[in-house]
């Protein structure tokens, strides 16, 4: 009797709602990108966690809500959660994702879409090949708006991690950025390295990190381990950051190709206060309904 399974209660009150997604990708930098501009749309970090699941939702390693601007110098407004639920200021591939999208709704009609994110107001141009160009603003370098607890601003900065100390870059594309160069990436120690840098206190809102290996002043190898999702294949801010780490220091010249696991993305900056470009494609894998 007393092994004996008591069935749960019976669900009352629930509320169920079919949704209509796409899944996309950039780089394999993969994205569920849902209109709730036709129909708004709540979630709760609980749902969100259900539809970036792989085996038990959709599988993403963002969401992306496409909703009316809450500003009248944006056209949209770019609404991005990261797989653990947790929201995200910005995401460069999911922005190339989410243009991609917008057009192929009809929600948009012009090649020039200005985005409102918790970033700022960020402008995305589809190009005539397909692929998408992104003006990712200035970088921020400034610690304490990064946010990164540091004395003042640096080219780069000593992190001691567990008794080791790393020499990385810190940037902000938007969201929070380590960058951090290494001879191979090959053997990288990155998911025991990258989940360790994501949570140091140093950086009060958590970052993404960024695991370089310069090839020539053209041409880099990149991995990032993002915060809230880990290891992915293509992170379109993270490439921006190391660029930017990267021309600080004196490695990198004005245009530089970035090679992800998934893929290639072209990344300019001329310095200063000076935006950074990034160009790179967005592709549509399918469309679905699930019910939440």
């Amino acid at each position: 009797e007393r092994n004996k399974l008591i069935p749960p209660p019976p669900l009352t009150n629930t509320i169920h709602m079919r949704i209509s997604f796409s899944k996309m990708h950039g780089l394999g930098n993969d994205f569920v990108v849902i209109d709730a501009v036709s129909r708004p749309l709540g979630l709760s970090a609980d749902q969100v966690r259900l539809l970036a699941d792989r085996r038990f939702g959709i599988g993403c390693d963002q969401l992306l809500l496409v909703e009316p601007s809450r500003t009248p110098d944006a056209d949209l407004r770019y609404h991005i959660y990261n797989a653990d639920g947790s929201e995200a200021e910005m995401c460069g591939n999911g922005a190339r994702a989410f243009a991609r999208f917008v057009r192929d709704r009809g929600l948009n009609e012009g090649d020039e879409l200005r985005l409102d994110t918790d970033a700022g107001v960020v402008v995305t141009r589809l190009e005539a090949d397909g692929e998408v160009t992104v003006n990712m603003g200035p970088p921020v370098l400034e610690p304490a708006v990064i946010p990164f607890e540091a004395p003042a601003r640096a080219e780069a900065y000593d992190l001691d991690v567990d008794g080791s100390v790393y020499r990385i870059g810190a940037v902000s594309m938007g969201n929070p950025h380590a960058v951090v160069r290494v001879e191979a990436l090959d053997g990288a120690p990155i998911e025991e390295l990258g989940p360790r840098i994501e949570r140091h206190p140093r950086f009060p809102n958590r970052v993404n990190v960024g695991f370089m290996e310069v090839i020539s002043s053209r041409e880099v190898r990149l991995t990032v381990w993002e915060r809230g999702a880990g290891k992915t294949l293509a992170c379109g801010t993270g490439a921006c950051a190391a660029v930017v780490s990267g021309r600080l220091r004196g490695w990198l010249d004005e245009e530089v190709a970035v090679h992800l696991p998934g893929g290639r993305l072209v990344i300019s900056w001329r310095g200063d206060d000076e935006p950074v470009w990034m160009r790179g494609p967005a592709v549509q894998v399918f469309e679905g309904e699930i019910e939440l």
